[in-house]
């Protein structure tokens, strides 16, 4: 097995893909698997330079997840008649060295079998709550706590509830942590029957599985990539049905998505601007005839329909690069716009997203957020 590199976009090989997930499109996965809105001003659009529709846009990058992990351990001085030190497999420094390249190698290979980018800050070696405070403090999405054998205090100063916490206990995978025996009563119920750690509960709490660890660094990627996001609307938000209807505020509200309006007018003025721009109709045509000399695909419509989709697209493109997203989406994507773009909106959403970017059909925000969170956790089209 092997692998040129562990960011996100660049080719991983193994058991079951060859390929970086992000660089499949929905065409070969599917034959190989059998904040409040806003309204763009027309002015920025009409003064942009018309190259810039073949610039070779692509998606905005996706953020990657900064994780911080820190061992939490600590050496104790031998006192006289009294307990002196917390149990565990910690007694000597260089037991606490051994741990720091386990964790090291440990890091290493989540990385490497990560599909998605992960950014591990250095690791922190720490056994005091006022380093323990800073530290909680950093800048980071996630912070990988190794329990090991501090003490409570460091351990409730370092979690804190507006970041994402994730606490890792060895059993058998190494010198055992003090904090395998004791997480739960001790951290997460503090000694009662009712949770009371702010920002952890049990799902929280790994013992030993490095799998464990990568599924859930995974799922935070995936929300960190779509709480906030940024998305166009042409024709502004919707949702079928009566529960539908409170779709775009619950994805303002819950899942924070800026929702930038589109008008249909200022889009009819933007086809109608690129429909000017030579250069660009030759490069559209050209991908067409470029599209449709792939296999299994048959041509059952006129060949300018399929132009006029890369026209589209190109417009779509730009509508995006504008707000700095990668997603879009369009409301009354057949009737509506086809007298304006002369063809559906279908191939050219359906071309965006095998180029990476996420795109929508009807604005349809009931399960626009959870196509977003899933795109990212797969990391697939």
């Amino acid at each position: 097995m092997t692998k040129e590199n562990t960011h996100f976009n660049l080719p991983i090989c193994g058991c079951c893909m060859s390929k970086a997930r992000s660089q499949i499109t929905r065409r070969q996965f599917i034959a190989g698997a059998g904040a409040a809105a806003g309204t763009f001003a027309m002015a920025s659009w009409l003064n942009a330079a018309n190259s810039s529709y073949i610039k070779g846009l692509k998606p905005t990058p996706a953020l990657p997840l900064k994780v911080q992990p820190v061992l939490t351990c600590g050496l104790y001085k031998r006192k006289n008649q009294t307990s002196w030190r917390n149990w565990g497999g910690f007694h000597t420094q260089n037991d606490i060295e051994n741990e720091k390249k386990r964790i090291a190698a440990e890091l290493k290979k989540i990385s490497y079998n990560a599909e998605f980018q992960i950014e591990f800050l250095p690791l922190v070696t720490l056994n005091d709550a006022a380093q323990a405070e800073k530290v909680a403090q950093g800048n980071h999405d996630v912070l990988l706590m190794y329990a090991a054998n501090s003490w409570l205090d460091v351990l409730e100063t370092l979690t804190n509830p507006k970041k994402h916490t994730i606490v890792f206990v060895r059993h058998k995978s190494g010198p055992v942590y003090l904090w395998y025996e004791i997480v739960h009563n001790r951290y997460l119920r503090k000694t009662v029957d009712q949770y009371g750690q702010p920002g952890v509960d049990h799902q929280d709490v790994i013992v030993d599985s490095l799998d464990e660890i990568l599924w859930r660094l995974r799922a935070l990627y995936g929300l960190k990539n779509t709480i906030g996001k940024k998305i166009v609307a042409v024709g502004g938000a919707g949702g079928w049905g009566e529960g539908g209807a409170k779709a775009p505020d619950i994805a303002r509200n819950c899942w924070k998505m800026d929702i930038r309006n589109v008008e249909y007018d200022q889009l009819a003025q933007m086809i109608k601007q690129a429909r000017h721009d030579t250069k660009l109709i030759k490069h559209c045509n050209q991908q067409a005839q470029k599209y449709l000399k792939q296999k299994n695909i048959a041509l059952k419509v006129k060949p300018e329909f399929v132009e006029n989709a890369f026209v589209l697209t190109e417009v779509f493109k730009n509508l995006m690069d504008r707000a700095r997203t990668d997603a879009i989406t369009i409301q009354n994507c057949m009737g509506t716009i086809m007298p304006l773009a002369e063809t559906t909106a279908c191939l050219p959403l359906s071309i965006l997203n095998d180029s990476g970017y996420t795109a929508y059909c009807e604005s349809y925000f009931v399960v626009i957020p959870s196509g977003r969170l899933l795109r990212y956790i797969s990391s697939l089209p």
